[in-house]
């Protein structure tokens, strides 16, 4: 018998929002900032998943509850920041959902004649797995709500031609700390970010022991990892300098060597070994990485 699977509740606008979490309307039909103590987080059967088609960006703590992010569960603690982009699902688990913290929402539409409305498509964190959200201390914790309030602030004066400039100039101030305090923590979970390049190596090294059917995706390695895309590019980056499909390349250019100078398989044999379609692509890419064909490096072996 197949399990019983969850339409998610489409949630178009910032005012469905609203009306979804029993809140007033909102003042501003493309941003809000929700105080989650005020919100009454009883959830029945139809908004256990939901899709927001709106950016949403929340500090959370005092969670008690379960919360499912695509297929991975949040590690709640004190002191996390989510990020969601429009059309992704997140679905929770439990009765009543209880929460502190604060809430920015916005639709792409505020944002989308700005720099940020095109810069936010490249910030990494808004399509990161959510057991990979970013942790806070107290202080940084309550300057990011200090700036989601003064948000608030700002859409509750009477609108003027400067309005919309100062909010999104918020908007993009807090998402410029969150960017920061995300490439620190990279940095301060060096060793578990390190235990994840140790099982990365070995997810590759195990992938050319086999016959492969193509070149490994970064999104096959990552999923094989349990990270996303994104998450696994950034922590590469950080720990050598190289993003996921560098890293990649890497893995395979120095498996070839080892097979040019250790079998006297032929260039086309090894390339198809590696899983390359066609051997051209492999000596294409050899030569960009080593300045010299898979021939010329056997050569110097011999």
């Amino acid at each position: 018998m197949k399990k019983a699977t969850t339409t998610p509740y489409n949630i178009e606008s910032i005012t469905d929002l609203h009306r979804v979490l029993g809140l007033p309307k909102p003042l501003h039909p493309l941003v809000s900032v929700i105080n989650l103590t005020n919100v009454d987080c009883h959830i029945d059967d139809s908004l256990k998943s939901m899709v927001y088609n709106f950016y949403s960006v929340c500090t959370k703590n005092d969670f008690t509850g379960r919360m499912k992010y695509g297929q991975n569960y949040y590690d709640f603690d004190n002191g996390i920041m989510t990020f969601f982009s429009p059309g992704q699902v997140i679905s929770t688990e439990g009765s009543d959902i209880k929460v502190n913290g604060m809430w920015l929402v916005f639709h792409p539409d505020f944002v989308r004649s700005y720099p940020l409305g095109k810069s936010i498509k490249d910030m990494g964190f808004f399509s990161y797995a959510v057991n990979e959200a970013l942790h806070l201390s107290e202080s940084e914790e309550s300057m990011l709500n200090g700036i989601m309030q003064n948000i608030e602030q700002e859409y509750k004066q009477p609108i003027d031609n400067f309005s919309q400039d100062v909010i999104v100039a918020h908007i993009e101030l807090l998402l410029s700390y969150s960017n920061r305090f995300y490439n620190r923590q990279f940095i301060t979970r060096k060793s578990v970010n390190s235990d994840l390049l140790v099982k990365l190596d070995e997810v590759l090294d195990a992938y050319f022991s086999n016959t492969p059917s193509g070149l490994p995706s970064v999104k096959y390695i990552a999923q094989a990892l349990n990270v996303s895309p994104s998450y696994l590019s950034d922590m590469l980056r950080s720990l050598t300098g190289q993003n996921a499909q560098q890293h990649i390349h890497h893995k395979l250019i120095e498996r070839a060597k080892d097979v040019l100078t250790t079998t006297q398989l032929s260039v086309s044999e090894i390339a198809y070994q590696l899983g390359f379609e066609y051997p051209q692509s492999f000596s294409k890419l050899f030569k960009i990485k080593t300045d010299v064909s898979p021939l010329e490096y056997r050569k110097l072996f011999n």
